[in-house]
């Protein structure tokens, strides 16, 4: 099915965010900024905690078209907690004609920025994905997407999210995998067509 206009929740949202960041510039802080720019050396965890009750939706996968440009897809989870409040969400991003894909996690605020978040996937060797952004209310970790770590994904049953707190403990949640590679290799469930004004 196509669309005509980009996606509602990204039509409303854009304008809100570019004026905000124009007028409040603390609200959307790179986090290295927030680190300054000494590297400091990662600190791991001194426990565990349990996460809280996370309810994951479905994989799907929506299309952002262009004129002009190739097609971006996303593969993508999200949960929530009871309240209906967003907890995490998880895309891959893949570029059409693009052999090389983007990892990105959508965070609640109060993680330790400085001790990436780790996926694995059954009980597999974790692979780390940096924080890169954070605004008042979330906070995004991404990198290139690891080949091998998508391959298992594809193969998994389960993927482990592990985060660190402010208090040094770690937090885990796993995410179904089951629908992941047939929902990846499909047709798009939407295709977003963003006209551009010149």
């Amino acid at each position: 099915m196509r669309e005509r206009s980009a996606s509602p929740f990204v039509s409303s949202i854009v304008p809100i965010a570019t004026a905000l960041s124009l007028l409040l510039p603390n609200l959307a802080t790179p986090v290295r900024a927030q680190q300054g720019d000494k590297p400091q050396a990662e600190t791991g965890p001194r426990g565990e905690r349990n996460a809280r009750e996370i309810r994951y939706g479905d994989w799907q996968k929506f299309c952002f078209k262009t004129p002009g440009s190739n097609m971006v897809c996303r593969t993508t989870i999200s949960g929530t907690w009871e309240t209906g409040q967003s907890a995490v969400r998880i895309d891959l991003i893949e570029r059409e004609g693009e052999s090389a894909a983007r990892l990105q996690l959508f965070l609640p605020v109060g993680l330790n920025l400085q001790t990436a978040a780790k996926l694995s996937v059954d009980q597999g060797k974790p692979y780390q994905i940096p924080y890169v952004w954070c605004l008042t209310n979330a906070c995004i970790a991404g990198d290139k997407a690891n080949p091998g770590l998508v391959k298992e994904m594809e193969l998994g049953e389960k993927l482990k999210l592990e985060v660190v707190d402010t208090n040094l403990l770690s937090v885990s949640t796993l995410l179904p995998l089951g629908q992941f590679a047939s929902v990846r290799k499909s047709a798009p469930s939407r295709i977003y067509q963003q006209d551009v004004d010149e």
